[in-house]
């Protein structure tokens, strides 16, 4: 595969965007238009519509990319970077794949790799095409969208016969072959269009710009830049943006805005910040500039921001040092914008970028600062349709003329952008969204929520019933698979919320909050349809009630067989109800979901130590053995032992927290547990501080996102970075410890100093894990590992035939709904057959698409309306490409639409490898369109090029073997793939070259 991007011709171009809206309602892959209001704004003597559009980058170097955000709302294009290295060399210097924007942003290319006549032909086709656009299908005036070029680094090279000729033909292209082609096209075909004229075709100024960003390369001394603008100004007489980096800010202001905001992974020297145009030669040369374009009749101003270098730590790309965006540039670029603004009292023009979204596009806006390009937002899930809310969010406030920037207004911005919450970084790094599994050739549209889950509920189609008030058959869908739905809808770990694509937006819908609702709202209407559904008449011993027990008598009962549990407590619930601190979670809960088991004729012996597996084997067909981890683990302190986390909570929940523990708790450990154990310490009386030590920082600690920030609100004192030693006259003693360089997978080592500190400890409680019962396995002749768990099949049968283990007594300490997937594969096991169908059901394609690119915060509204149905419409890959490489096509006979990848539009970014919920990259793993066969020759995937188009004739390759094939053959390719070839042949031939 090549990473060489083509260029479409302007026919062609012309061909896909009506085709494509006229067949499908769709231009390149975007459902929603942005339909421009009559006001307008005005900038460089020319109107704007609406101050926003793509930074140069990704998303303004090909004409469809350009397109696209024009569509969704762009009006202003910062178009990629030009400068004399170009082509073939600049593709030499960049490293593949260059983009990473899962979460901040990071990437490793900066100008435009085609050569730069290519990019100057791809800026006019644009301009045509923007300008037929909004006069045919009525999205603005053809002259109310601007182009600004972007040039660089350096005054030789902008002096260049190859710059200085791509800089004239964009003030004017009128004699350029591109402008000339373009114009006769739309000339020649005007009788097809129904609203532009030929008048309006003459009408389309040659004068594509009048304007120019700079952009200078870390290192240039002041003299050049100053040398370079003044050139622009004086003698291209072009309206000029400085191009200024957050360097300017210090380095210690940019570590320690980083470092408090959570960015302390993020490294970086002080090299650049002492390199780098420095703030003190920095004002008076933009002193200096403002003057001279005064005089020159010009605007001028700052373009903030240009890059912000970061090294390469934990291989996120294939390079040394990568250049960091999004919402982690936010808040240096916004500080220096209020920065240069209190030195030039508002009257200095800002062009901004860093960190721009839907969240705070309007609070930029209104103090004063515009025009506003982005990359990030659009890098992300939503792609180009993200601009449509920030469109419509200023449309909505109204913007006025620049009459100078609201200083004080954005001293506040850059204040409250350190604690703003969309741009703080979580206390935990997130872990992979992605699952095992290779994404399919077909029908590879998913729903990452419900593969996360390990009983893979029917999310999003509960989650749709929820929100139209339809509890009862919503409920119906949790039961189909979800034994325990009160328990889990409270306690749960939900990872499902982990791998849910809202992620990428803002947060994750609230699927566990959904799913109790629910339960709370329909348990009592629908607890009598809960009835037996299978024909197993077996008896089948649980021993152990706690969740895994409980789940697994569900299953079983369902299925038809007589359940009989065991449970040496007085009730049911095991660690959920003994050990879970009676606060997060109560009996009363677990009785709701006791009451299933109730209903389903479940037997339940409370205060009952089950007899001995060859005992029970007389009287069952099968068992279960759900005991649980209950062999707590020991922490040895040298001066003393510290108490057991568990045996703490069971006194705590016993007592009901009427416990004297002492003023000062030291709690040791870092997972769910402990993060249980601090709180529930907290509420103990007479307790005053609880410190919870763990040795390396709460980034690095295994409790849930979740429970570490409620452990936080309670206030827990974390003092992290210590390794305990010894307790010595109340105190502990710990080493204090250092982070040490990330691994692979983002994880610090530590590394022990020489320094110890006391951390005040009347009682010390360590929750350092519990083990599987060896013993009880092996003294009822079950065989066991080497490190003492039980030996299991794949359905969970231990070595005793009939004789199954799940739950935290297999594999250790676990979350609750693990252990139910567990008895699911269980009960299947023994019943022989699955215990429930699909409850499926698809969503509204149409509701979907209006969703996307909508960021939204959980709040009073359903989380229906923020669910995104991935299991009917993923398209992930769509909405990131910047340059539409993948797309979603609709194929005759296929429920689902099928994504295909167009290679001569991918440069190999590697940005859609960053949201597939597959462990896969589409642009390498998608079956593939080559515009030749030449092109297929040059590259591995499977995938096809066309032949005769008439004919539908392609050639294939499939799991690398090539057949070339004619519609109406026979062929060993699947006919999913061969109908694909059909579709683009007769729906999309628009995409063949």
């Amino acid at each position: 595969m090549s990473d060489r991007m083509t260029g479409m011709s302007f026919d062609q171009l012309m061909n896909w965007v009506t085709e494509e809206l006229e067949n499908h309602g769709t231009l390149f892959g975007l459902h929603r238009a942005y339909k421009a209001p009559e006001e307008t704004l005005t900038i460089f003597g020319r109107d704007l519509e609406t101050p926003i559009g793509p930074a140069a980058g990704p998303n303004s170097q090909l004409a469809q990319n350009i397109a696209a955000s024009y569509y969704a709302g762009s009006r202003f294009f910062e178009l990629k970077t030009v400068q004399i290295m170009d082509g073939d060399e600049l593709a030499a210097c960049v490293n593949k794949p260059c983009i990473k924007a899962d979460d901040e942003a990071y990437n490793c290319e900066w100008s435009t790799e085609l050569y730069v006549p290519q990019a100057q032909d791809e800026y006019i086709k644009a301009w045509f095409l923007l300008s037929f656009m909004a006069k045919e299908y009525g999205l603005g005036s053809m002259d109310g969208f601007q182009f600004n070029i972007s040039v660089g680094y350096d005054l030789e090279g902008i002096k260049s016969e190859k710059v200085n000729t791509f800089i004239e033909s964009m003030k004017n292209a009128a004699d350029t072959e591109t402008f000339k082609v373009c114009k006769q096209y739309l000339l020649d075909h005007v009788s097809e269009f129904k609203h532009v004229t030929a008048e309006d075709i003459e009408a389309i100024r040659p004068d594509i710009c009048n304007s120019v960003t700079l952009s200078t390369l870390h290192g240039c001394p002041p003299q050049e830049i100053e040398r370079i603008a003044t050139y622009l100004l004086t003698e291209k007489r072009l309206n000029t943006f400085i191009k200024c980096n957050p360097t300017l800010l210090g380095y210690e202001f940019a570590r320690e805005t980083l470092d408090k905001m959570g960015y302390d992974y993020i490294a970086f020297g002080r090299f650049h910040f002492e390199d780098d145009l420095q703030y003190v030669d920095a004002v008076p040369m933009l002193q200096r500039l403002i003057k001279l374009s005064g005089e020159m009749g010009l605007e001028f101003g700052v373009k903030i921001t240009n890059t912000f270098p970061v090294d390469v730590k934990a291989g996120e790309l294939p390079s040394e040092e990568m250049y960091m965006s999004g919402k982690s540039l936010y808040p240096l670029s916004i500080s220096l914008a209020a920065k240069l603004s209190r030195e030039f009292d508002g009257k200095l023009r800002i062009s901004y970028s860093g960190g721009a979204d839907a969240f705070n596009i309007d609070r930029i806006v209104g103090c004063g600062i515009w025009p506003v390009t982005v990359a990030t937002t659009i890098l992300k899930p939503g792609g180009y349709q993200r601009l449509q809310q920030m469109a419509d969010s200023l449309e909505a406030m109204g913007v006025g003329e620049f009459k100078g920037i609201d200083v004080a207004a954005l001293n506040k911005l850059a204040e409250d952008a350190i604690t703003d919450a969309h741009h703080v970084k979580p206390a935990k790094l997130p872990a992979s969204r992605k699952s095992n599994e290779t994404v399919p050739l077909l029908d590879c549209y998913t729903a990452p929520c419900q593969d996360g889950c390990p009983i893979h509920q029917e999310i999003p189609t509960y989650v749709a019933l929820a929100g139209e008030g339809k509890y009862e058959e919503a409920l119906k869908v949790i039961l189909n698979r979800n034994a325990l739905p009160f328990m889990t809808g409270t306690i749960c770990s939900h990872p499902c919320q982990g791998y849910c694509t809202r992620n990428f937006y803002e947060k994750s819908v609230q699927i566990r909050n959904t799913k109790l609702e629910c339960a709370e709202q329909a348990m009592d209407a629908i607890i009598d349809c809960v009835s037996v559904t299978g024909d197993y008449s077996g008896s089948v011993a649980v021993v152990g009630g706690g969740p895994a027990g409980m789940a697994a008598a569900y299953y079983l009962a369902r299925l038809g067989a007589k359940v009989t549990i065991y449970e040496k407590r007085e009730r049911l619930g095991g660690v959920v109800s003994a050990i879970i601190p009676n606060f997060r979670i109560d009996d009363s809960v677990i009785a709701k979901d006791a009451a299933l088991l109730e209903k389903l004729g479940v037997k339940v012996l409370y205060n009952t130590e089950a007899p001995a597996v060859d005992v029970l084997k007389k009287e069952y067909d099968s068992v279960i053995l759900a005991v649980g981890a209950y062999k707590r683990g020991e922490l040895k302190l040298e001066g003393g032992e510290a108490q057991n986390a568990l045996a703490f909570l069971e006194d705590y929940n016993r007592t009901n927290g009427k416990m004297a523990i002492g003023k000062n708790v030291v709690v040791i450990g870092g997972g769910n547990t402990a993060m249980d154990t601090a709180r529930a310490a907290k509420r103990c009386d007479g307790v005053e501080h609880v410190y919870l030590v763990y040795r390396r920082t709460k980034r690095y600690m295994p409790a849930d996102e979740h429970e570490l920030v409620l452990a936080v609100e309670d206030g827990v004192e974390f003092r992290e970075l210590l390794a305990p030693e010894k307790l010595e006259n109340g105190q502990l003693i710990c080493r204090v410890m250092k982070l040490g360089e990330l691994d692979a997978s983002g994880r610090a080592g530590i590394v022990e100093t020489d320094e110890t500190v006391a951390v005040p400890a009347d009682r010390v409680i360590a929750a350092v894990g519990e083990k599987v019962p060896t013993d009880f396995y092996e003294a009822n002749g079950l065989q066991v590992d080497d490190r003492g768990r039980v030996k299991v099949s794949p359905t969970l049968e231990s070595s005793v035939e009939n004789v199954y283990v799940i739950g935290d007594g297999l594999y250790g300490p676990s979350i609750v709904v693990k252990a139910m997937a567990q008895a699911i594969t269980a009960a299947e096991a023994i019943c022989g057959r699955e215990i429930s169908g699909s409850c499926d059901i698809a969503a509204d394609p149409a509701s979907i698409y209006a969703k996307k690119g909508i960021l939204a915060e959980p709040g009073d509204k359903p989380e229906s309306e923020r669910c995104l149905g991935c299991s009917t419409v993923c398209e992930n890959c769509v909405d990131v490409c910047p340059n539409r490489a993948n797309i979603s096509i609709k194929v005759p006979g296929m429920a689902k639409a099928q994504v295909i990848h167009v290679d001569y539009m991918c440069n190999e970014c590697g940005n859609c490898k960053s949201f597939c919920p597959y462990a896969s990259a589409p642009y390498l793993d998608k079956f593939t369109l080559f515009a030749k066969e030449a092109d297929m020759a040059d590259s591995k995937n499977d995938g096809f090029a066309v032949i005769d188009k008439e004919a539908v004739t392609a050639k294939i390759r499939f799991f690398g073997k090539e057949t070339t094939w004619t519609k109406g053959q026979e062929s060993s390719v699947p006919f999913g793939l061969l109908k694909v070839i059909e579709a683009v042949c007769a729906d999309y031939s628009y995409l063949l070259p």
